[in-house]
């Protein structure tokens, strides 16, 4: 997992909120995770991109960081986490 993490920049000024760039020179990876499929990006904060793509809603996921050196498993211990939060009936996490 280290070898998708490129050094950071400065931050993207025309960055558009809820769209996650994908950092130059950057490595995704797909992970199996019970039975949905996610890829994972390394964004340019140091953290990492994870897109739901067997979600029932195109583009929704979720983003944590710093991530550096995560191992697979404790990558898939944020996917496990979010996906105990989304409502079965919408495909989102719901509001409180």
């Amino acid at each position: 997992m280290q070898a998708i993490y490129p050094d950071s920049g400065d931050g993207d000024p025309d960055a558009v909120p809820g769209v996650c760039p994908v950092t130059e020179g950057a490595t995704s990876l797909t992970l199996e995770v019970d039975g949905e499929l996610f890829t994972l990006t390394p964004n340019e904060f140091g953290g990492t991109d994870y897109a739901w793509l067997s979600g029932p809603n195109p583009g929704y996921g979720f983003g944590v960081s710093p991530t550096p050196n995560l191992s697979p498993d404790e990558h898939r211990e944020h996917i496990r986490g979010f996906l105990a939060q989304v409502d079965p009936a919408t495909g989102y996490i719901e509001d409180d």
